[in-house]
C-alpha cells in the first residue's frame, strides 16, 4: 500500500495535539471557598456550603472530612454548578467535625483543599453547688465570614426555643441561674455571622434533677432545762431531701457563729442539747442546710435563751430579763412561774414587751416552805408562719428565803381593833412551831403549834390583868435552822 507523505504529517501533528493537551490538563482547578457550616439540630446532618472554583474547567467538588490537617474524602458531586452538600450520619451530635471541600476538573485533576470550617459542638452542665446551668461551645471559625456574637436558645419540656442570652465574639459559654428544677432543658447555640449568615450547633438536653432543698428551717425554741443545758428544736420544711443540719451558736451577740454540731436525723423536729452552754450568758443560735457540695445554702431565724436576773431591795423583789428572738412569729406573752416550795406556779402574764416584772417579799413569805424562792419565765410565740408554737423557758434564778423573826414586847388587848393580839412576826412558814405564853409563876395561859394562831390576852375567856408576862418560842425554818427564843410582854390597857 502506498503511505503518501501529507497523512503522515497530518498523523504527526494530531499526536504532538494530543500531547500538548494532556500536558495542559494536569494542572489543577482553584479551590473553591467553604462558605458555611451548619447543623440540623433536629437530625444531627451537617448543612455545607461553598462558593464555586474560579476556574473554567469544573466537573465537580469533592467534600472531605478534615482531621489532623488531612483531608479524608465522604463524596464526590459530579456537578460543576453544586454549592451545598448534606452530611448525612454525622457525629456533630457528639463532637465538632471538621470539613473542606476541593473541586475536580474534567481530567481528574483535583483542587488544593479549601479553608476548614467546623461545626459548633454545644455541650450544658448543671451545677447543683450554686445552682446554675452552663452552656459551652467551641468557636467557631470566622471565616470567610467573621463572627458577630453567640445566641444561645432553650427548650423546655419540649416547647419551642426561646433565647436565654447572647454574649460577644471572643466567648464560648453562657451560665443560666434562672431554672425550674426536675425539667428537661434543651440548648442550641448560634453563631452570627456577617453577610447575615447563621452556623448552628446541635441540641443539647438535660435534667435539672437537684437535691431538693427546705424552703425554710424553723428555729422552735433554745430552752433551758433544769440540768442547766439549753435544749433546741428546728423544725424543717418537710419537702426537703436534705436531712443533716449544721447548728452554730455565737454569744453574747449574733456576730460570731461558730459551729456546734452537725446532726443528721429523719425526725422532723430534730432536737440537740447544747451540755456546753453557760446560761448565764445570752446564747444565740441558728441551724443551716448544706448541698451537696458543702456548702451552706439555707439558714434558720436565731433562737437565744432567756438570762433573767434577780434583785431584792427592802421588800421589794425584782425580776428583769433579755428579750426572746428572734422567732419566725413573734411574742405573744412572757408568763413568770414561781417556786416556793410547792412546786412552780404562774405569777403573771405580761405581754410580748414588757420584760420586767415586781412582787412584795411580803406576798411570798407565808408561802415559802424550802429555804428559797425561785422564778423561771416562759416566752410564748404566736403567728409563726409555718404553723409552729414556740416556747421558750429561762434558767431559774433562786433567792433564799428571809428568815426573820420579831416578837412585839408589849399588846393593848381592849377590843378597840388596834394591837389587840399577840404573836410572832415571822417572814416564813414554819416547818416546826411552838408558841407558849405563861403568868411570872409559869402557869401556861397559851400554847399553839399553829403559826396562825394568836393571843388575845385571856385566860379561858377572861381578861388578864395587866403586867408582864412570860412567853417562850421554838421554830424550824425553811432552810433547816431550829430557831428557840424566849421573852417579855406586857399587857396594857387603855383607860
Amino acid at each position: 500500500m502506498k503511505v503518501y507523505p501529507g497523512y503522515i504529517f497530518a498523523l504527526l501533528l494530531f499526536i504532538f495535539c494530543l500531547k500538548l493537551k494532556a500536558q495542559r490538563d494536569s494542572e489543577p482547578p482553584e479551590p473553591p471557598v467553604l462558605n458555611l457550616v451548619n447543623v440540623d439540630y433536629t437530625t444531627g446532618n451537617v448543612e455545607i456550603s461553598w462558593f464555586p472554583s474560579p476556574s473554567a474547567d469544573v466537573s465537580g467538588y469533592v467534600i472531605y472530612l478534615f482531621k489532623n490537617n488531612e483531608g479524608y474524602a465522604l463524596d464526590t458531586l459530579y456537578n460543576p454548578s453544586a454549592t451545598t452538600y448534606l452530611r448525612t450520619g454525622s457525629g456533630a451530635s457528639y463532637y465538632s467535625e471538621s470539613f473542606v471541600v476541593a473541586a475536580i476538573d474534567t481530567a481528574g485533576n483535583i483542587s488544593p483543599l479549601s479553608n476548614n470550617l467546623s461545626t459548633i459542638y454545644a455541650s450544658a452542665d448543671l451545677d447543683t453547688c450554686n445552682k446554675r446551668l452552663e452552656i459551652s461551645w467551641n468557636s467557631y471559625l470566622g471565616v470567610p465570614n467573621a463572627v458577630q456574637s453567640y445566641s444561645v436558645f432553650y427548650s423546655k419540656n419540649g416547647s419551642s426555643f426561646t433565647e436565654a442570652g447572647n454574649v460577644d465574639p471572643d466567648k464560648d459559654s453562657l451560665l443560666m441561674q434562672n431554672f425550674d428544677v426536675n425539667t428537661e432543658y434543651c440548648f442550641i447555640v448560634r453563631a452570627n455571622l456577617s453577610g447575615g449568615y447563621i452556623s448552628g450547633s446541635d441540641s443539647v438536653c438535660l435534667i435539672t434533677a437537684m437535691q431538693r432543698l427546705p424552703q425554710w428551717i424553723n428555729a422552735d425554741y433554745a430552752t433551758v432545762r433544769e440540768d442547766s443545758t439549753i435544749a433546741l428544736s428546728f423544725s424543717i420544711d418537710p419537702s426537703s431531701e436534705i436531712k443533716t443540719v449544721l447548728i452554730e451558736k455565737s454569744v453574747g451577740s449574733p456576730d460570731d457563729f461558730q459551729p456546734v454540731a452537725q446532726v443528721a436525723s429523719d425526725v422532723n423536729p430534730l432536737t440537740y442539747n447544747d451540755i456546753s452552754a453557760d446560761i448565764s450568758k445570752i446564747n444565740f443560735y441558728r441551724a443551716s442546710v448544706f448541698n451537696n457540695c458543702n456548702m451552706p445554702v439555707v439558714f434558720s431565724n436565731l433562737a437565744v435563751n432567756i438570762v433573767p436576773v434577780l434583785d431584792i431591795e427592802n421588800n421589794e423583789i425584782r425580776l428583769t430579763w433579755n428579750p426572746y428572738r428572734q422567732w419566725a412569729g413573734e411574742v405573744g406573752t412572757y408568763e413568770v412561774y414561781v417556786n416556793t416550795g410547792s412546786g412552780w406556779e404562774k405569777e403573771s402574764a405580761g405581754n410580748n414587751t414588757d420584760t420586767v416584772f415586781s412582787i412584795s417579799y411580803s406576798d411570798l413569805m407565808y408561802d415559802i416552805t424550802t429555804d428559797e424562792v425561785c422564778f423561771r419565765i416562759t416566752a410564748r410565740e404566736v403567728s409563726n408562719p409555718h404553723g409552729i408554737t414556740g416556747e421558750s423557758s429561762s434558767s431559774v434564778v433562786c433567792m433564799p428565803v428571809i428568815e426573820l423573826i420579831r416578837v412585839p414586847n408589849t399588846f393593848t388587848p381592849d377590843n378597840n381593833g388596834i394591837n389587840d393580839e399577840f404573836y410572832p412576826y415571822l417572814s416564813f412558814t414554819p416547818a416546826h412551831y411552838q408558841f407558849i405564853i405563861t403568868d411570872l409563876r409559869r402557869k401556861i395561859l397559851f400554847r399553839t403549834n399553829d403559826f396562825t394562831d394568836r393571843w388575845d390576852g385571856t385566860l379561858a375567856g377572861s381578861p388578864m390583868p395587866e403586867g408582864v408576862y412570860l412567853w417562850f418560842l421554838n421554830v424550824s425554818t425553811p432552810s433547816g435552822k431550829t430557831i428557840t427564843r424566849t421573852g417579855t410582854v406586857t399587857i396594857i390597857y387603855n383607860r
